[in-house]
């Protein structure tokens, strides 16, 4: 495996609560080879040339040591921004796990979004980070039906097995939710699809879901969707460029009935979707820790 020569691992600090009440961003490889038709990290703004080839960063978890050494401030380590920390190679270098237990005996929190139930296997550091910090977990799913997960990423975990995981997970005490996004209009927006995964959702213990009725479309991933919607979905990529043109939100034109459909049925079934009551579930019990450590 390739890799590539990096200073810092670590973002620096934000005190911003607009993103799940993370406060530093970690990103141990450089590409993601799921293979997701809609990612937007293959965008040609973030600089990173052949996307779907994973590459590791050069000591990373030596220059991850240090940096949570000398931080000053505690907070939450986010993972999963721009490739995800569970890719097939995860499972033999284990650079995410590595990166954990140095999360865990530094007393960091920990959160991370991710399409592979690989992360299972990592439930032993997620349990004992969480004795003492809040931790966070999303597992992408835009689709209750596998075989068109299969299609849209083909590289992924297949939707039920995300499901299963998120049951794993929250019966291990581990607050786990749902990112409900990207949904690809006239593709994944219909009430069915909406209804389904709120439904499947509650069986296996999510305890949100947070939503986008829509795909972000620019530059070079605009050119990639389209052609592989041409590929699978001819039909449905005639009626993306007839009504979204060259728009970078390409929201569903059914986003405010769906909005409202998915809203009811969370409510229906105690499951969170607003990002403030997301923020205050899963760092309750650490707030009077936070006071001293945050």
């Amino acid at each position: 495996m390739k890799s590539v020569p990096v200073k810092t691992i670590l973002s620096a600090y934000s005190e911003k609560e607009d993103w799940f009440g993370t406060n530093y961003n970690m990103n141990l490889y450089r590409g993601c080879c799921h293979g997701c038709i809609y990612c937007d990290s293959r965008s040609d703004c973030y600089g990173i040339d052949n996307y779907d080839e994973v590459r590791i960063k050069e000591n990373a978890i030596v220059i991850l040591e240090r940096e949570l050494r000398s931080k000053r401030k505690k907070g939450i380590v986010a993972t999963g921004a721009m490739s995800d920390p569970y890719n097939p190679f995860e499972k033999t270098l284990q650079l995410t796990r590595s990166a954990m237990a140095l999360i865990d005996r530094f007393h960091f929190g920990f959160s991370a979004a991710t399409k592979s139930d690989l992360i299972l296997r990592d439930i032993d550091l997620l349990s004992k980070i969480s004795r003492h910090s809040p931790v966070l977990i999303q597992l992408t799913i835009t689709t209750s039906d596998d075989e068109l997960c299969r299609k849209i990423e083909p590289h992924a975990s297949v939707s039920s097995e995300r499901f299963r995981a998120i049951q794993m997970l929250s019966n291990s005490g581990i607050f786990t939710g749902i990112l409900l996004m990207p949904i690809l209009p006239f593709l994944e927006d219909s009430e069915e699809n909406i209804r389904q995964i709120v439904v499947m959702a509650g069986d296996y213990g999510a305890r949100f879901i947070y939503p986008a009725f829509g795909v972000t479309l620019r530059q070079n991933q605009r050119e990639w969707y389209l052609n592989k919607i041409g590929e699978l979905f001819p039909e449905v990529k005639e009626k993306t460029i007839k009504t979204f043109g060259n728009s970078y939100y390409c929201q569903s034109p059914n986003a405010k009935k769906l909005r409202r459909i998915f809203q009811e049925a969370c409510q229906q079934r105690g499951i969170l979707y607003e990002m403030a009551d997301i923020i205050h579930a899963y760092k309750k019990g650490y707030w009077e820790d936070q006071l001293s450590l945050f």
